[in-house]
This record gives C-alpha cells, sequence and structure tokens, in this order.
C-alpha cells in the first residue's frame, strides 16, 4: 500500500504538498509497523502480504460465482481472495479526525460515499409494505387469481350472479386468514429486531465523524418515523392499562434520563496485575492469537522446498521497532474536549464511530479494535453465533492504536483506514490504517501503515469475554457486516403438495374450461333452433342472439361450476396446518424441562413437508454435540488410565450384536464403583478443595493408586509429571469462585484444552493464574510459580502447541502437545520403542471408542540452545516478508528430538439420544449430511461417535491444498478434482452425466453402508463449480455419511441447495448459530436448536426444538402423520366436489345447458361449509394409520414420504374418475327413480319440481361423500364418527328449518313432502351401496393381496406384536429414553457389575485392528524401523545428569542396560472391554502387523514427510487423524 496523492487528508500534512509525492522528487519512505496478531494458514498469509506489500497486480483473484437460491438471493460462496482496498472494486476510505479528501466529496461538498444504516430488518414485512407484499405473495397462487375474477364476474348480473358480496366471503377470507397467520410470524421477527436495533452501545458522542452526514434522514423517513412514534405510543398506553410491564417501560420511554445507567468509571489501564483472574499476560507468544476458525487447515509445512529463515534485515528490524513505536495519537493537536462516550442504540451507529465496547457485550457492528485494557492489546471473543463455537478466540488490538484509552484521545487521534468492500467471508479481512508521524530523529512527518487482518476484526454478533473493554472504529454497518451478507433474505416457503397442486389446480382448469364451453355451445345452438318450443314461449335470449347468449352462458358457467376449482379447499388446509401446528407444539414428548422449551411451529404451512424429507443437513457443535469436552482417558509411560463406555462403543458392540443395554448398565455401575474408590484416594493423598466430586470426569482408580506410589516410584513421578505438563502447556484463563470449598473454572480458546487442565486440577495441579512472567500453580497443596518463557500456539497446520518453562531447578523444559502423528514424527529417533508401540495402541483404542487423542512430549533445552533459538525467533518476528514462514520454521526447529510422555483421550459429549436418533433417521431411508466450521479430524472423531461412520466403512477423503503464492489457476484445482471425482464414479459404475442424474433423481434408495465422504471448505469451493458440481453430487448420493468440514456459512446454503436442485428432494437442515442461518433458510425445512445461548438460528428457522433427538419424533411421527393427513384431505376434497359439480353439469343435458341449479341455493352455499368440510379437516388433524410409538418403531413406514407416494398424480385423477363415477349414480339414480312416477301431494304439486329432484339428489350425496371419506380414514374413532353422523344429519336438519320458512319460496314445505316418499328413503339407501362399492371392494382386495407396509404393521398392531410399546417393557422409542439410560452418562449407578480379569500383559500381545488403513500413506524409506531401540521411558540431554533427582518431579531416567518398565496386572474394566470388543471387530487381512497402530506411527516417526500437495486421500476409516481439535 505505497502512499499516493491521494491519500493526504489535510492540509498541514497533505502528501500533495509533499515534494516527496513529486513524481520528480524524492520517494516518501513508508515506515511499515508490523506485527504477529496471528498465527495464519500459508495461504492467508501469503495472499495479505502480496496483497499489500507487493502491488504489481501479478496475483489471479479466483472467485466462486453467485448462486441463485430461492429465497437466499443474496448469498454467495465466498471470494478466493479478499478485494484489496487500493485496488477500487467498492472499497471504502474512512478519516478520523481529518478532513475528506476531494475525491470522496460530491460538488456540493457532501461525502460521496453511502453506508447502510446499522438499523436491521430480518423481518420479511413493515407496516406499510404488509398489505401490498403479502397480497403480491398470496396471488402468486393461481386459484387466488381465479377467484378473484370470479368474485369480479359475479358484480355483473347478466352473469346470473345475485349476490357479489356474499361470493366474496371465501376468497375474503382465506386472504384474511393467510395474512394473520403471516403477520404473527412476521411480528416475531419484527420485535427481535426492534430489540436489537434498540440494544444499549457506548458511542463518542460530541466529535465530528467527517465520513457521514449527521442530517441524512430523508422527508419520508422522518414520516415514517413520526408515525411509528405516535402509533406506538398509543399502542403502549392501550396496553399500559392492564400491564405493569407495559407501565413501567411508558415511563422509561417518557422520562429515558431518570432510568438511565450510572455513567461507567473513567478506564485505566494500568492496573496492578494482582489478581489471577484477570486476562493479561505479558508472554512471548509464538503466534498472540490462536489460528481459530480458518476455513481449511494445511499440511504442518516440515520439508519445504525453499526455507524461509530470518534474515540480517530482521535484525535490523528488530532493533528499529524498538526504537519506532507507531502511534496514531497526535498529542500535539488542540482539542476542544467536548468528546464523550455515551449511551446509544444500535441503530445508530455509523461507519467511522468510536465505540467503546465492555465486557460481555455482543458487538454492534464489524469493529476494526484500535485498543483493549489488556497491554498487549489482547482481547477475548467468543464466536458462537458465528461459528457455533463456545470457546474464546482470542483477537488483536492495531499496535498503533493501543494508547487510545479515553475519549480525549480519540479526539486527538489522526488516521485514515482503507479497507476492502463488504464480502461474506468469515474468515478473511484485508485492509490498512495509515497516519503520519513525527520522530525525535526525522524532522519531516513519516507516512506509517500498519495492516489490518481479520484478526483485528470484531464481527457482529460476536461477544467479547474476559475483557473488561475494547475500543475500536466502526467499518462496517447493518447488512454489510459479515453476518448480514452470510444470513440472505427470509424465505417464503410453500409446501411442496402446495405447488404440485397447483399443477392439478391448472387439470381441473382445463375440465372447467371444456365444461363451460360445452354448455356455452349447447346453450347457444338450442337458442338458434327455430323449430322448438324454446323459439315460440321463451321471451328471447338475453343476449339478443344465439352466440351472444352461448357466450354469455359460458361466463355463467364459469361461476356455477367453479367449485371444481374449489377455494373451500385453500380454507380448509390453512385450518388443518393450523391446527397441525397446535398439536405439534402441544406434544410433551418433544418439551424439554431444562429450557422449558417445547417444539415451537414457526411456519405453521409447511408441516407436511416434514413427511417427505430425505435429506438432513445438519450442523455438529451444539447441535450434534453438547460442546462439553470430558476427559475419560490417558495413557502415561505405557499404562493405559480411565473408565468409560462411549457411544461410539456402545454402536461398536451393537454392530457385533451385543446387549447394549445390559452392557451399559455393567459399565455404569463399574464407573461409578471407580469413582468412588478414585475420589477416595485422591482425598487420602491430597485434600483438595479443588475437587469437587461431580465436575470428576478422569475415573482412575488405578492412576490414583499409582500416584500414591503403590506401584513403585518411576511410575509415581511418571504420573505427577504429566499432570504437571498438562498444568504448564496452555493459555486457558483461571477464575476461582469463592465459596466452601472454592471452585476453579478454566476459559479456554479450545475446550479440549478445559478439559485437560480441569483434570490437572481434580489431580491435584490446579492452575491458579496467570501472570506476566508464568503461571501459578497448586500442587498437591503446595503453591508454585513456574516462569513461561515463551509459548508456541497451536494452529490447524502445526497441529501442536508448545510451552517453554523454566522449572524450579532452573531447567529449561520444552513440553508439546499436538495430534499423534505430528508428535510421533518429531521423537527422537531410537528410543521409547516398546514404550511408543503401546501407546500407538492404546492411542488406537482411545480412538475406537470416538474419543479425540492427544500426544505429550517433552525435550530438555540448555541455555544456549534456548538462548540461540529465541534470537532467531525474534527476528523472524520482526520480518517484513516471509514472517509467518520464518516463525514457524524457527518453531520447528525447536520442536524435535521429544521424548514422549503419554497420551490423553477427551469425549467430545454428544447430545442424549444422537446416534439413537440418527440410526432410526437411516432406518427410515433418510441421508444424514453433517456442515461443520470444525477440522476434518474433528468432524471425524464425532462421526464415528453418533454412528455416522463405523470401521468397515471406506472413506473418500476429497482435499486440494492451497499454494503458496496464490498463482495456481483455477484449471488446476479444477483438473486434479475432476480426475479424483472420474476415479472414484467409476468404482460406482458411473460416468456423471445427465443420464446418471436423471436415474439418480428417480432413485430413493439409501446408499449401501460401504462409502463415506470427507471433505473440507477449500476443497468444497472447487466441486461447487458448475463443472464439477454434478459429478460430486452424485458421488456424494453413493456415500451413506458425508462430512463438509471448515465450511462458511454460505457454503452450507450452498451445498444445501445443490442437493435440493440437483436431486429433486426435499431438504431438511438443523443448526443452532447464526452461521447455520443461511443453511437453514435454504433448505425446504430449517430446524433451529434452542440451546442455552444465541437464537438466531432458532428465529430463521421454521421449527424451534430444544434437542437433536426430538427431530425423530417431529420428522417420523409429526412429519408422516402430516404428508399423510394433507395428501389424503386434498385428494378427498377434488373428490367431493367432482361429486357436486358434476351432479349439476348432469342436469343441464335437460334444460338445454341454461345453467340451472339443480339443487336449491342453499345447499350450494352449505355444501362446503356444513355439510362435507367438517369430516375431511378432522381427517387431516386426528387420522392415524398407526400410533406414535409403532412410527418410531418402524421407522421404514417414512419411506412412502420420501417416495412421495402419498400423493401422486395418479391418486389424483383416480379420485377424480372415481368422483365422475359416483356423480352419474347419485344424480341417475334419483332421476330415473322420480321422473318417471307420477305421484302428486296433497297439494297437487309433482314431486319432479327441479328443486325437489335436487333434494333427491343432494340428501344421498352428502352421505355418499361423508362416507367415503370415512372409508378413506384409518382410525375410526368416536370423534370422527360423531362429526361424519353430524354433518350428515346436517343436511336433514337444514332442510327441515329451512322449508318451513316461507323465505324458502318455491322450496316451502318440500322436506315434509319429500321425506313423506318411500322412493327417497329407497334412493337414499342405494345410492351409497352401488357408489362406493368399487372403492369398497378395490380396498379390500389392496389390502388383502396387496397389502402396503403399513397394511402389515397395522395388522401385527392388531396381533398385539406391539403391545410392549404401550406397556413401556422396552424403551425403544428416542422420545422414551431419558438420560440416565445413554451411555455416555456413565457414573449415576450404584449396582458393581461383574468383569472378567485378563491379564495385561498377555492382552499387550493380541493384535489390534484399526479402523482405518491408508492406502496413500506417505513413506521414508530412511525411518528407523529396526533402529537401536530401547524399552526406555526416557532420554535425557547428558549422561551426567541421570542421577538428578529432579524438583519438577520429572520421571527418572535409566540407562540402555536397565530393565525394561514392568506392566502392571490389574483389573481394567473399561480397557478389557474395549479390547474385547476390537479383537472381534474384523479377522481380515488386516490383522497382520503391518496394520496396527505401532507400525504405521512407526513409520511416521521421524520421517518429517506429509503428503503430496494436491493429492486427495482415500484411507479407510480413521484412526491416527483423530486427534483434538484444540
Amino acid at each position: 500500500m505505497a502512499p499516493t496523492n491521494e491519500e493526504g487528508p489535510n492540509a498541514a500534512l497533505d502528501p500533495a504538498n509533499d515534494p516527496a509525492n513529486d513524481p520528480e522528487g524524492p520517494a516518501l519512505t513508508t515506515l511499515r509497523t508490523r506485527w504477529a496478531t496471528r498465527k495464519m494458514t500459508i495461504k492467508s498469509s501469503n495472499k495479505k502480504r502480496l496483497s499489500i506489500m507487493h502491488r504489481a497486480g501479478h496475483k489471479k483473484h479466483n472467485s466462486e460465482k453467485s448462486r441463485n437460491s430461492g429465497g437466499t438471493e443474496s448469498l454467495q460462496t465466498e471470494a478466493n481472495t479478499a478485494t484489496d482496498p487500493e485496488e477500487g472494486n467498492g472499497g471504502r476510505k474512512m478519516f478520523f479526525n481529518l478532513p475528506l479528501p476531494a475525491e470522496l466529496l460530491d460538488e456540493e461538498g457532501h461525502p460521496s460515499q453511502h453506508f447502510p444504516r446499522n438499523k436491521i430488518r430480518t423481518a420479511k414485512y413493515t407496516p406499510i409494505s404488509f398489505v401490498p407484499k403479502n397480497l403480491w405473495f398470496q396471488f402468486q397462487n393461481i386459484a387466488n387469481i381465479f377467484f378473484l375474477f370470479l368474485v369480479i364476474l359475479v358484480f355483473f348480473p347478466i352473469f346470473g350472479g345475485t349476490n357479489p358480496g356474499l361470493n366474496s366471503v371465501p376468497l375474503i377470507f382465506i386472504v384474511t386468514v393467510t395474512a394473520i397467520k403471516d403477520a404473527i410470524e412476521d411480528y416475531r421477527r419484527t420485535i427481535l429486531d426492534i430489540e436489537l436495533n434498540n440494544a444499549p452501545v457506548h458511542r463518542l458522542g460530541g466529535w465530528n465523524n467527517v465520513n457521514v452526514e449527521d442530517d441524512n434522514i430523508s422527508l419520508w423517513r422522518r414520516i415514517k418515523k413520526a408515525n411509528s412514534r405516535f402509533f406506538g405510543l398509543v399502542w403502549h398506553t392501550i396496553e399500559s392499562i392492564w400491564s405493569k410491564k407495559a407501565r413501567k417501560e411508558l415511563a422509561v420511554r417518557k422520562n429515558p434520563e431518570a432510568y438511565a445507567d450510572a455513567p461507567r468509571p473513567s478506564v485505566e489501564t494500568h492496573i496492578p496485575r494482582d489478581s489471577f483472574n484477570q486476562p493479561r499476560s505479558n508472554r512471548d507468544s509464538f503466534v498472540s492469537a490462536r489460528e481459530d476458525i480458518q476455513m481449511t487447515p494445511v499440511p504442518s509445512p516440515l520439508p519445504r522446498q525453499t526455507l524461509e529463515v530470518p534474515q540480517e534485515d530482521d535484525h535490523k528490524r528488530v532493533r528499529e521497532l524498538m526504537q519506532r513505536k507507531g502511534d496514531v495519537v497526535n498529542r500535539s493537536l488542540p482539542v476542544k474536549g467536548d468528546a464523550r462516550f455515551h449511551k446509544d442504540h444500535w441503530k445508530d451507529l455509523r461507519v467511522g464511530d468510536f465505540v467503546r465496547i465492555y465486557n460481555d457485550d455482543e458487538l454492534p457492528a464489524d469493529i476494526i479494535v484500535l485498543s483493549t485494557s489488556d497491554p498487549d492489546g489482547a482481547c477475548y471473543v467468543e464466536t458462537k453465533n458465528l461459528d457455533g463455537e463456545t470457546n474464546l478466540k482470542v483477537r488483536q488490538a492495531l499496535r498503533c492504536g493501543r494508547s487510545l484509552k479515553h475519549a480525549r484521545d480519540c479526539e486527538r487521534a489522526q488516521f485514515w483506514i482503507e479497507s476492502e468492500p463488504p464480502q461474506p467471508n468469515l474468515y478473511k479481512y484485508n485492509g490498512a490504517i495509515r497516519w503520519h508521524q513525527t520522530f525525535e530523529d526525522s524532522p519531516e512527518p513519516d507516512l506509517m501503515t500498519e495492516p489490518i487482518t481479520i484478526d483485528n476484526l470484531l464481527l457482529r454478533g460476536c461477544n467479547l469475554r474476559n475483557t473488561e473493554w475494547a475500543l475500536g472504529v466502526v467499518v462496517f454497518t447493518g447488512h454489510d457486516t459479515k453476518i448480514m451478507i452470510n444470513s440472505g433474505i427470509t424465505p417464503s416457503k410453500r409446501p411442496r403438495i402446495a405447488r404440485e397442486m397447483n399443477f392439478n389446480v391448472i387439470y381441473n382448469f382445463g375440465i372447467l374450461f371444456i365444461l363451460c364451453v360445452l354448455t356455452g355451445i349447447v346453450n347457444g345452438v338450442a337458442w338458434a333452433k327455430t323449430d322448438a318450443s324454446l323459439h315460440f314461449f321463451d321471451f328471447g335470449s338475453i343476449g339478443g342472439t344465439a352466440p351472444m347468449s352461448g357466450f354469455i352462458t359460458f361466463w355463467a358457467a364459469l361461476i356455477v361450476f367453479q367449485n371444481l376449482i374449489p377455494i373451500a379447499l385453500y380454507i380448509t388446509l390453512e385450518i388443518v396446518r393450523l391446527l397441525q401446528a397446535i398439536f405439534i407444539y402441544s406434544d410433551v414428548e418433544m418439551y424439554y424441562e431444562p429450557l422449558d422449551q417445547p417444539c415451537i411451529p414457526k411456519s405453521w404451512n409447511i408441516s407436511d413437508d416434514l413427511g417427505q424429507i430425505e435429506y438432513i443437513f445438519s450442523d455438529k457443535t451444539g447441535t450434534l454435540t453438547q460442546n462439553v469436552m470430558e476427559f475419560k482417558k490417558a495413557t502415561i509411560n505405557g499404562q493405559p488410565y480411565g473408565e468409560a463406555y462411549t457411544e461410539a462403543q456402545a454402536g461398536m458392540q451393537k454392530r457385533l450384536g451385543v446387549d447394549v443395554e445390559k452392557e451399559a448398565a455393567e459399565a455404569r455401575a463399574e464407573i461409578a464403583d471407580a469413582k468412588i474408590r478414585a475420589i477416595d484416594g485422591l482425598r487420602n493423598i491430597h485434600d483438595n478443595p479443588y475437587l469437587h466430586d461431580t465436575d470428576l470426569t478422569f475415573i482412575a482408580p488405578d492412576y490414583v493408586s499409582d500416584l500414591a506410589g503403590d506401584s513403585g516410584d518411576e511410575q509415581q513421578v511418571a504420573n505427577e509429571h504429566f499432570m504437571l505438563c498438562l498444568a504448564l502447556c496452555h493459555t486457558v484463563i483461571a477464575e476461582k469462585i469463592p465459596g466452601s470449598p472454592p471452585k476453579m473454572l478454566f476459559k479456554a480458546q479450545s475446550p479440549d484444552e478445559a478439559a485437560l487442565v480441569a483434570t490437572a486440577r481434580d489431580m491435584g495441579f490446579t492452575v491458579l493464574g496467570s501472570s506476566q512472567e508464568g503461571i501459578n500453580l497448586n500442587v498437591m497443596g503446595e503453591d508454585r510459580f513456574y516462569p513461561i518463557l515463551n509459548t508456541i500456539e497451536f494452529n490447524s497446520s502445526r497441529k501442536r502447541m508448545s510451552a517453554i518453562v523454566r522449572m524450579p531447578d532452573n531447567r529449561i523444559l520444552l513440553i508439546c502437545k499436538g495430534a499423534d502423528s505430528i508428535i510421533y514424527s518429531r521423537l527422537k529417533r531410537g528410543e521409547q520403542q516398546e514404550l511408543r508401540k503401546l501407546t500407538a495402541e492404546h492411542l488406537e483404542m482411545f480412538a475406537r471408542e470416538g474419543l479425540r487423542t492427544l500426544c505429550i512430549a517433552q525435550r530438555e533445552l540448555t541455555e544456549d540452545q534456548y538462548a540461540t533459538w529465541r534470537k532467531e525467533y525474534d527476528a523472524a518476528a520482526a520480518a517484513l516478508e516471509h514472517r509467518e514462514e520464518k516463525m514457524e520454521e524457527v518453531a520447528d526447529h525447536l520442536e524435535r528430538e521429544l521424548t514422549l510422555l503419554g497420551g490423553t483421550a477427551i469425549e467430545d459429549r454428544l447430545q442424549d439420544g444422537v446416534p439413537d436418533t440418527i440410526a432410526l433417521l437411516g432406518d427410515a431411508g433418510i441421508k444424514l449430511w453433517v456442515l461443520t466450521g470444525d477440522k476434518v479430524e474433528t468432524a471425524i472423531n464425532i462421526g464415528f461417535s453418533c454412528n455416522l461412520l463405523n470401521n468397515d466403512m471406506e472413506l473418500i477423503h476429497l482435499k486440494v491444498d492451497e499454494d503458496e503464492t496464490g498463482e495456481t489457476p483455477d484449471e488446476h484445482f479444477l483438473n486434479i478434482l475432476e480426475q479424483e471425482l472420474d476415479k472414484y464414479l467409476q468404482d460406482f459404475g458411473l460416468k456423471g452425466d445427465d443420464d446418471d442424474l436423471a436415474k439418480a433423481r428417480k432413485n430413493h434408495e439409501p446408499p449401501g453402508p460401504t462409502h463415506g465422504l470427507v471433505i473440507d471448505g477449500f476443497s468444497l469451493k472447487w466441486v461447487l463449480h458448475d463443472a464439477l458440481k454434478q459429478k460430486f453430487l452424485l458421488l456424494c448420493k453413493q456415500c451413506k455419511s458425508v462430512l463438509c468440514c471448515r465450511v462458511s456459512p454460505a457454503q452450507k446454503a450452498a451445498v444445501v441447495n445443490m442437493v435440493k436442485n440437483g436431486l429433486d428432494v426435499m431438504t431438511l437442515a438443523i443448526g443452532d448459530g447464526a452461521n447455520d442461518v443461511a443453511m437453514i433458510q435454504e433448505a425446504d425445512v430449517g430446524v433451529g436448536i434452542a440451546g442455552e445461548e444465541g437464537r438466531q438460528a432458532v428465529m430463521s428457522s421454521d421449527y424451534a426444538i430444544a434437542q437433536f433427538r426430538f427431530l425423530s419424533r417431529l420428522v417420523l411421527v409429526h412429519g408422516r402423520w402430516s404428508y399423510r393427513r394433507l395428501a389424503e384431505t386434498v385428494a378427498n376434497f377434488f373428490y367431493k366436489n367432482v361429486v357436486w359439480v358434476f351432479g349439476i353439469f348432469w342436469y343441464q343435458i335437460y334444460c338445454d345447458f341454461d345453467v340451472t341449479y339443480i339443487y336449491e341455493y342453499t345447499y350450494i352455499l352449505l355444501f362446503n361449509l356444513l355439510f362435507t368440510s367438517v369430516p375431511v379437516v378432522v381427517m387431516g388433524v386426528l387420522d392415524q394409520d398407526v400410533s406414535d410409538k409403532v412410527s418410531l418403531a418402524v421407522p421404514q413406514l417414512y419411506r412412502r414420504g420420501i417416495e412421495r407416494l402419498e400423493w401422486t398424480q395418479t391418486k389424483f385423477w383416480l379420485y377424480m374418475l372415481d368422483g365422475v363415477y359416483q356423480s352419474v349414480m347419485v344424480f341417475y339414480i334419483p332421476y330415473l327413480a322420480v321422473s318417471s312416477t307420477s305421484f302428486v301431494t296433497k297439494n297437487g304439486l309433482n314431486i319432479e319440481d327441479r328443486t325437489r329432484l335436487g333434494a333427491y339428489i343432494a340428501h344421498p350425496a352428502v352421505f355418499v361423500i361423508n362416507a367415503y371419506i370415512l372409508i378413506n380414514t384409518y382410525r375410526w374413532d368416536w370423534i370422527m364418527i360423531l362429526i361424519v353422523v353430524l354433518s350428515d344429519l346436517m343436511i336433514f336438519i337444514v332442510t327441515g328449518i329451512y322449508t318451513a320458512t316461507e323465505g324458502s319460496v318455491f322450496f316451502y314445505q318440500a322436506a315434509p313432502q319429500v321425506y313423506a316418499q318411500a322412493s327417497f328413503w329407497a334412493v337414499f339407501f342405494i345410492v351409497p351401496v352401488i357408489s362406493l362399492f368399487p372403492r369398497f371392494a378395490i380396498k379390500a382386495i389392496q389390502k388383502v393381496y396387496f397389502p402396503y407396509d403399513v397394511d402389515i404393521i397395522r395388522e401385527q398392531e392388531r396381533q398385539g406384536k406391539f403391545s410392549r410399546l404401550t406397556q413401556g417393557d422396552d424403551a425403544t422409542v428416542i422420545g422414551e429414553q431419558t438420560a440416565s439410560k445413554t451411555p455416555s452418562n456413565s457414573s449415576v449407578s450404584s449396582r458393581k457389575g461383574k468383569h472378567i480379569h485378563y491379564a495385561s500383559v498377555d492382552e499387550d500381545r493380541r493384535p489390534i485392528y484399526p479402523p482405518s488403513v491408508a492406502t496413500h500413506t506417505t513413506h521414508n524409506p530412511r525411518s528407523q524401523n529396526g533402529s537401536d531401540g530401547t524399552n526406555y521411558t526416557g532420554h535425557r540431554q547428558s549422561m551426567d545428569m541421570m542421577q538428578t533427582q529432579s524438583l519438577d518431579m520429572t520421571p527418572p531416567m535409566r540407562s540402555s542396560f536397565e530393565r525394561p518398565r514392568p506392566s502392571y496386572d490389574r483389573a481394567r474394566p473399561s480397557y478389557d472391554r474395549m479390547r474385547a470388543s476390537m479383537d472381534r471387530t474384523r479377522a481380515s487381512f488386516e490383522a497382520s502387523n503391518d496394520f496396527t497402530s505401532a507400525a504405521r506411527l512407526s513409520r511416521i516417526e521421524s520421517s518429517q514427510s506429509y503428503s503430496d500437495r494436491f493429492h486427495p486421500r482415500r484411507l479407510r476409516g480413521l484412526s491416527l487423524t483423530k486427534s483434538a481439535n484444540m
């Protein structure tokens, strides 16, 4: 970012006036202040370097194409490279305490840059736009347009309309009901928007923000705001009459000053650090912030082609930076002193405002951090709303802004910021801050520059944690913020049946058109005849001529036959869906008491879509897991410790046919007994005040006994030193909760790290806090202080972290923890072979149990080694070019020649019932994909834990790595991935062409459990390219499970869109964070998890549930019921209207098609209102083919919904034909019975009268229709029978009452006249029999000879085969399972189970069959497989220190001729149980030693190798990739 003449912001320091900017003059030297704010991936670091420093423009920008998807048009997959500010493309410049340059002003001197307000609106409507916008959405329904047209027709009497107002009532009703429903749904979103927009924030006032105009409110907005205030005040005044809360809120509005919070005290950062829980540290760190949410991890760059090491210029740079400190505050600038931070609303923030954020505040906009309460400029944020993670992330203030503390400092700060334009990538940001600064050694001010990265940016939606305050400037507001760009537009979802019903409506339009044309033509011909009686006796046609009469008759017929397009159907469907939503809300089986959270249907109209879901897309963290890490097991000095029974182990045993419930009960009893013994042992060793029995997760009585010295000094010291290392190698923040006893809580950037430190605390090695120099520990009751010299932190490329500690005996110890494959590759060659083998086997077993494994190792450093390294490290940290590579290379040199100490295993606790729920959904034929922002290894771990992946599954890993220069063309990545896709597709016999896709769209069978697919976010970007998307989709369809890792919110939505539109299937997305909103909105059905924190996903979802396990009941029970009910309701509604309308049509044959009603008009009005609609509604709400428990016990019943067999075009036409047949019977049997008779009543009126013949037809018609509905109903309970009987009686009651009044005119006294005829009753009983016989016969034959699955299950239910479900004998239903029955809750039982004892020596010699074998393993032929191995537990730098007993409890080291470490025989139930399970897993060729973890790790150790750069790997399962995500 070289300075240009546009960058000078004021007259005093205008670069345009500086001779240095003269093209002929000398160049002004730009002093760049660049500091380590975060270790980035190779890609991002080089991108930033190339973007900021090399302006040649040689880098190629790769961007994904925008995707168009229904309802989420604004979502775009992020560009590969953020646009550079100086390259235009919509970048922005912001000036602070400097006038805007001329190019940023318009002709009138106003700012030419315009930024959106910070007020956001997620609601679809505003009070002004609601009516037109809602009507627009509703009249996209073709039926509503037709009904509106009919209402208009009725206004013209010439077409036979009599009461336009009455005819418009049904349309007004359906539009009004739908509008009210939409308004209620949108009102909820509006309330949340108002709360968010009016949230408080401390904004700098009394200061001129030159970037925006103060008075830029248009007249229209002023009018709207005035109206909103007025009507809001009126409403709140009325509400205050009955609501105390409203009265208080009204008082606050009238007098806000009286209720304002007290002003914050003056902020000062120089506070003595005397408390351990203050988040301050002056620790020299490899990076100041952890690599937290990088999208794509890259391999650890061990063997570099070009090593980047610190040069001499870097060492000079260190000295120069020590002398010159960048500072944006101009101390000599005179200020008025009026600026103050005061409370304001979020919606009032503008780009360029100074804001101060306090601890636990939510970020109101995207803010660049200038300073924090921490002297080092660090602040901690929780990004749950962005990536779902609750662990803390570190963000860093700009170096040049750390002197800003008070409002007066902000007034004196003179600088300008060049920023990239708003874009959706959550993980990248490019910008620069520039200012002029005068130094003592330079008379002229130097132009200073410091780059701004994503580490200096606080994103809207995050929360500030463990930081007293942070001060920054607003860079993006409102819908320009990253979270809002990723959220997309709230879509309007229409159920699939409603969409498909439009085609049926069109078909009925065709039928109606034919009927109307036929009626018009025949009536016109009738009027044209001159030899018929009509010509002689009528007064003439209404049209004057025969053709005109036929034309008018056409439109009149349209009104008479309009019920073929039944508006009552739409009213009925709205009522049915509303009642279904109420029943879903009232289901106590989906109520979660801890949160007082039922299942809340937020969209009432898509309940039937829940019954057709074929693909479920789930987030991981907070959705499948609790994001609660628990330390379960460890292997120390070759000894395995820890008792646990995990979900993955239960799933493994279930596949082996083991009685899991019995096994789980025994395991819980053993674990409960072991926990009691472990706690007693720990209390005997040391009465630890920080040990709370309920918090203990590492249940290992054998570890406690070894810690007490029962197995000898060697193991005791090894155990002590292991826990000490866990207590020293971390970056957690300790917080002491006062009490008796006190409690220590740990907040970490990774929940894994917090679990490790918490276990060290429970074992007696308690972290009390951190200071600027080191860590305070309480070791077995003794307070100690350990100086931390350096911390080399974890990131996704290094996959390890290290701490350099000065021990009490003045030795320097490097403690390193990381992924097992990484640590093994860095162990000292030829040492500890037996220990390595044992540890590898133990880690293998831990990984099989679904646990996340880590290795712990150490290295002792001499003073000279450390001093030399520190010098190189400081030089690397000050480097301008290749800084990240140099720092990583320096760290890499130190983290070698390690000594293995052991390993840990942590369980990422799944939510209750997750594995069983996933298994149940899988049995139903639903495919589950996991889309997560987490690391690949972590996602695979969870895949095994929740039974998405298993040991027999071949894992396809699609991966291309980012290059280091950014110059690789797009075609390179596309070609590599296309080759891989073609290779894998060939294994399935596919080519990936359109024919394969057409077959895939028709095939809804779930794939076999043979393959799983894993892909990361960077690779996903390329396979979503138009050239590869189809092949990728077809490959994924062949895989049982698909895991997409490191994906952004927009990518999640893109994957959902690809599957939804590519395969034409119904999709459901479930998540709990703001990062899931785009996916939830893109899917046909969105489900939000209402967790402990964060409700963005819930507000954007269609259904809100509290636990993932409730999804099975929501989908398999309510979804299946709703879909089947709605499908049957729609079909029956079309059928009954055909019967009714065709009855009128058949009568036209006998009246020259002059559209005379055969029915009295009262019947026509009440047919859909009283006579036939209620049974259909009851069927749509209450019908059950099987009970809820049977639906869950036999999930295969759901497959009819996936295949969409309940509502098909075939079914529609069969019901239509049945209706036509029955209409013939309903009309002609009464007609023939009456027309040839001569019965005359006492008053001489013939029964052949039109309306009385209509009564003959209407009564059996209603009876037939209701009986037909009853036949199609599965559940004949008393409510259904009562409704049908009442509906049948209603026509008799109405006829009797109506005809008794003189208002019935020609129909007067028709009831006694008709009911007195024997022919009426004969017809009434004969017509239903003849009409319903075909349907009854076909149904009987189908159920006996061609039964559906549900028919068989219903028969079995009657036989009592499912009686156990109602009796509660067997808890096989997810909804019935309690938390105490899940394997992970393993410490609640007190019954001691039986246990078979195995000798550890013999067990260790048994082969281990790992769940994975890497088919593309990189093997170094020079690895020390046959080196001079020893069986030693440790390695020391010098032999003369061997006899020294260290004060830090380092294990004693032994010479090569000492005896090998003993193996202890003891009962380890969990260890033995897992070994027994593993030995039975696979008896195949993989049982050879070459496929054990020990053999694999021996190939890895000291090889210093990694996989080829662009080489997608294909793995059979995984074991060593199960490293912890720290």
